[in-house]
């Protein structure tokens, strides 16, 4: 693994798309049938990975990402590196519009840099930034005191 404040070099991805993956295999998915796993980078440069968790009532099931940041925050990480989804479709999985929020108040003061990917179980499928995902966004330096 790469010193805690580098950017991600490709073993770091590949590691997160291995956690990914081996989350997305825990999903709890009986409704739609579409099993997502997500994989964060903290700025100690530890993994901590999620898998969705679907309800019978509906609002109330877990986006992998969201089981993912979870984990971070009760593992003592406060930042994310980097964020990969991953999931089989035709086109590359995306974060949600509510994960994509919840990304950005842990992304730090770079936020819009910070690198999400995609992917599936073959590999990688798209490389995007938060702030090309989540444009003009509201995030905590919105409620400072001026």
């Amino acid at each position: 693994m790469n010193p805690p404040d580098a950017a991600p070099d490709e073993r770091t991805w590949q590691a997160m798309s291995a956690a990914a993956l081996r989350a997305r295999s825990h999903a709890h998915a009986p409704y739609s049938g579409f099993a997502v796993g997500a994989a964060l980078l903290d700025e100690h440069g530890e993994i901590h990975a999620g898998c969705n968790v679907e309800n019978a009532a509906y609002p109330q099931g877990l986006c992998a990402e969201a089981v993912a940041l979870g984990h971070l925050v009760s593992s003592g990480g406060r930042r994310i590196r980097a964020a990969l989804v991953l999931g089989v479709a035709k086109q590359p999985v995306t974060p949600c519009g509510g994960c994509r929020q919840k990304l950005r108040e842990f992304a730090g003061d770079a936020w819009d840099d910070l690198p999400v990917w995609s992917a599936d179980e073959t590999g990688i499928t798209a490389k995007h930034t938060l702030g090309e995902l989540l444009p003009a966004s509201f995030g905590p330096d919105h409620l400072e005191s001026t």
